[in-house]
């Protein structure tokens, strides 16, 4: 067992076609790692440390900086197919012959995309909080980097945890709990970075209509699908789509939870998402 935690993980790096990537590994070592793919402006203190914490009691962790992101080098692509070719060569620079995927939105996204293009290197997928290529509303007209960086802290209040007391009493509890972590902190998302993240997630959404879900049947992959019942980021039936389509899929939905829901019931997550992993 690795003494390190999430709050306590150093940072490393390791480079990769001229791009050095931040990286954190922690937890059980031996067996297939869990890699954490964050969301739209997420670094890697942007995942809950309780969840982190609760999955490394069994599994080695590795956060991650994507290409361009927080502390890592390079530029942000503005394609989720470029950004998984850059989660390809850090998977790569590792020397990783196979993973099992925790995605998040964005994340979730690559983490498909990943599974569509290179099916040996992807054991199981957890998909937090996305959808599929063209999905229901997707589009994300609304959202701008401006409001996800002007009170960062209110923005992750309104978009993950539903508006009930309490959920938004679990997300100042979420919030309390991504300060856990004192030093080797991350570096904040540039607006370039996160301007270019916010075209590929509107990127994904534009499909013309003969190729929505089309690609979803060859991603073979056991797949655990989780979303809040009221996401208003990444509409609920999206996640129905995705365990529809996806040939080896499971769905849960929990209830009064929003984009995090993971976060809002994490205990539960935690239980659910450990049985679907030792299968």
């Amino acid at each position: 067992m690795n003494s390190h935690s999430h709050e306590t993980a150093r940072t490393q790096f390791v480079q990769a076609n001229s791009v050095g990537f931040a990286y954190r590994k922690f937890g059980r070592s031996g067996g297939t790692p869990l890699v954490f793919l964050p969301y739209f402006n997420g670094n890697m203190d942007s995942w809950d440390p309780a969840v982190t914490n609760g999955f490394a009691a069994d599994r080695e962790i590795i956060l991650f900086d994507n290409a361009g992101v927080a502390s890592s080098g390079g530029e942000t692509p503005d394609s989720v197919p470029e950004m998984t070719r850059d989660f390809l060569e850090f998977l790569r620079a590792l020397g990783l012959e196979q993973v099992d995927i925790v995605g998040f939105s964005l994340g979730g996204m690559i983490a498909q995309q990943l599974a569509l293009d290179y099916p040996r290197l992807v054991g199981r997928l957890i998909l937090l909080g996305t959808g599929p290529r063209g999905g229901e509303g997707m589009t994300f007209s609304e959202l701008s980097v401006d409001e996800a960086t002007a009170n960062p802290e209110q923005f992750l209040l309104n978009a993950f945890f539903a508006p009930t007391d309490t959920s938004q009493t679990a997300g100042k509890a979420f919030l309390r709990r991504l300060k856990n972590r004192k030093e080797d902190l991350d570096s904040p998302i540039s607006m370039k970075s996160a301007q270019a993240q916010l075209n590929a997630i509107r990127d994904w959404g534009r499909v013309p209509p003969s190729e929505r879900y089309a690609s979803l049947n060859n991603i073979k992959q056991k797949a655990l699908v989780v979303h809040g019942n009221h996401d208003q980021v990444v509409l609920p039936i999206n996640s129905l789509i995705l365990a529809q389509r996806l040939p080896n899929a499971q769905l849960i939905v929990y209830p009064d939870s929003a984009h995090g829901a993971q976060y809002r019931h994490g205990e539960l997550f935690l239980k659910h998402a450990s049985l679907f992993l030792s299968e």
